[in-house]
Order: C-alpha cells, then structure tokens, then sequence
C-alpha cells in the first residue's frame, strides 16, 4: 500500500486529489496539509511514502517544503510528487533541485495523476530523460570554473566517484536507459542499475533527475546554446 500526504493550500483541491487517490487500490491517503510548514510537521508524524505538494502555498511554498523533507533523514525514503497549476519550466528546475522526484499538472486525468504517485514511489523520475535534459539545458549552466574543455579534471562533488560511476552518470546526464548504459560499457543492466544506485547514494540523489542536474552543475556537460 502507498501511503499519501496530499497538501494544498485550497481544500477543495486537496479533497479532490483525495478521492481521486482513494479509488486506487494499492493507494491510501494518510493526511492532508494545506501549507508546506505543517507539511513538513505532518510528514514527519506520519512518515508517508510520497508527498503530493502543490507550489504556492501560505507560510512556507512548495519548493522550500520539499528541500525541508528531502533534507531529513527520517524521511530519505519519501518521494515528492510536485503537482501545480504552475507548470512553467522555472518551476519544474526549481522543484527538481529541491529534492522533487516528479512534476505534474494539476489539469492532468485523474488516472495520470495515480500512475504519477506509483511512478515515483517505485524510484522513478516522472520527467522523461528527454524532457528533463531540455529543462537542465535551458536553465542550469555550468559554474565558469569547471571548464567542460578539461575532461580531465574531477569536479570536487564527484571526486568520490569511481571512474567508471563518472562515466555512468554522464550516460544518465544523456538520458540513457539501464539497458542501453549496459549496452554503451558492455555490462550487465543489472550491474548498470547497482552503478546507478550507487551513484545516487554518494551524491545524495533522490532519483535519476537529480543526477542530470549534478551533470551539469559540475560541468560534465554544457547546454547548448538555442539553435544548437
């Protein structure tokens, strides 16, 4: 069974997304909060397997609630659903950075928002690895003092990655499946997932998403510039 935090400034949206949750099955809604501030309080009681946040809320947004959650340690296994009807691509980067494993509109079906709980509470990143290289490349530059063109050089927040995890994480940065990770360095998907998994726990990634973002910070790639 998932267990649901729902939390929204507006009760109507949040009784909304609760019955649309409570037809599923596997699916239970354990709380409700309509601020980030008692968000954070709520989850911490109830220890919910993922977060539907909305972004504008009262006292504290969205944004800030989910970096407050991901950044607690009784809470590492607890994914953040972003679900707003502020879809703009400031937002999703934004959410991406503070630790959210999906994004979603609030005008989507009721059965893509279910499927959109499921997906991040199995470890999946809602974005596609297409999408969400776009957003990286449009909003995320690489700092000035990572030279792309030093390949060399080991950025200091990856310096305790094997070799060979830098090279899995430039494959995620690219958007490559497990499958095709294992295909590029002639391993098993299996060991490629371990590659992956270990990845994210020395950076401290709640899913693949995140990884893209640190490709870029750090400078393993560049987003090109419009028109490229």
């Amino acid at each position: 069974m998932i267990r649901v935090l729902v939390v929204d400034d507006q009760a109507l949206i949040r009784q909304a997304v609760t019955d649309i949750l409570g037809q599923a099955a596997d699916v239970e809604v354990v709380g409700d909060a309509a601020d980030g501030h008692h968000a954070v309080e709520s989850a911490r009681e109830l220890l919910p397997d993922v977060v539907v946040m909305d972004i504008r809320m009262p006292l504290q947004d969205g944004i800030a609630a989910t970096a407050a959650l991901c950044a607690l340690p009784e809470l590492t296994d607890t994914k953040v659903l972003i679900l707003t009807t502020f879809e703009e691509d400031e937002y999703v980067v934004s959410a991406l950075r503070a630790g959210a494993s999906g994004f979603i509109g609030k005008g989507s079906e009721p059965d893509d928002i279910v499927r959109a709980v499921r997906a991040v509470h199995a470890g999946e990143s809602l974005l596609s690895p297409a999408a969400t290289r776009g957003l990286i490349a449009r909003f995320v530059a690489p700092p000035s003092d990572v030279p792309s063109d030093e390949p060399d050089r080991v950025p200091a927040e990856l310096e305790h990655l094997t070799g060979r995890e830098r090279e899995v994480l430039l494959l995620v940065a690219r958007g490559r499946s497990n499958q095709e990770i294992a295909d590029d360095l002639v391993i098993s998907p299996h060991t490629a997932k371990t590659h992956v998994n270990r990845i994210m726990t020395k950076v401290h990634a709640h899913d693949r998403a995140q990884l893209v973002i640190l490709a870029y910070e750090t400078g393993m790639l560049t987003p090109r510039s419009p028109g490229e």
